[in-house]
């Protein structure tokens, strides 16, 4: 199987694919091109860059590539030695903070919860997670979250809130989260119900976005033989959905049931899901 994963600087997605015969991450050229000089053309400049510059030519290979019509196809992708040449030779005022972002992937918390979020399902470790219960939840945080938070896997003892919005008070919380762990899945608008309610409830001090997610796409695997492509639903569009969620779920039904995919095993599916979970949640 091919790892393939997606990161994003400044909203531009960033591709990047493993090379079992390097034994590293090469990552895609003319995404790094539109993320350094917000290109309208990033492919017709990186293909007029290599032209000038017999350089670049020699420091890129092809790999394959998902693009964004679903199809994958050969693509000039860099390591980090071509990074640097790439770099500089582009006149760019990004290059400095681009080189930071490349620099601490893999070190922060997100980065390090996100590989773990994958092994769920390289590992099947999902297989063994309660499908729809509230000890799910928790089994899915407290392995993505583990070693990275002392209260991973932990229902919070504490009051939070975001945005100005109080999330379900601590005193009624086992009582709000029993609630919604005794809610139908017979159909997507129950299951949507659902999710909404999780996420209202918010369980944990941390981390709850994207554990939910997971647990959202678990429950309608298992019920409508469906999961979410999370790459369809728009970062804004989605984020502007859950806030009216609260009080009408429309939207992020609405959302979600045009994001419905039946590819319920495929690797890069999830994968996407969560490197698009991420996404959702970065300022």
């Amino acid at each position: 199987m091919v790892k393939t994963s997606i990161r994003f600087f400044n909203n531009v997605a960033v591709r990047s694919v493993w090379d079992e015969d390097t034994s590293k991450w090469w990552l895609c050229a003319v995404d790094i091109i539109e993320a350094l000089i917000s290109s309208t053309a990033p492919r017709k400049y990186w293909n007029t860059l290599k032209n000038r510059n017999s350089q670049l030519s020699s420091i890129c290979r092809q790999l394959k590539l998902t693009a964004k019509d679903g199809k994958k196809y050969m693509t000039d992708v860099i390591d980090d030695n071509g990074l640097n040449t790439l770099i500089a030779v582009i006149p760019a005022k990004k290059s400095d903070a681009f080189i930071s972002w490349i620099k601490n992937m893999g070190t922060s918390i997100d980065e390090q919860s996100k590989l773990k979020a994958y092994a769920l399902f390289e590992n099947e470790i999902i297989n063994d997670i309660e499908v729809g219960t509230i000890t799910g939840i928790k089994q899915i945080h407290a392995y993505i979250f583990g070693g990275l938070y002392d209260f991973a896997g932990q229902i919070r003892k504490l009051n939070i809130s975001k945005g100005g919005f109080v999330f379900a008070s601590v005193g009624y919380l086992d009582e709000t989260l029993k609630q919604i762990e005794n809610m139908p899945e017979n159909n997507l608008e129950n299951i949507v119900k659902k999710y909404v309610e999780m996420n209202v409830a918010h369980p944990f001090m941390e981390g709850n976005g994207r554990t939910t997610r997971i647990w959202l796409d678990m429950i309608l695997k298992k019920n409508l033989s469906k999961c979410v492509d999370w790459s369809l639903i728009d970062k804004t569009e989605y984020l502007e959905a859950m806030k009216q969620s609260v009080t009408d779920y429309s939207e992020i039904y609405r959302l979600i049931k045009i994001a419905l995919t039946d590819k319920i095993s495929d690797r890069e599916i999830f994968m996407k899901g969560v490197d698009y979970s991420y996404y959702y949640e970065e300022e």
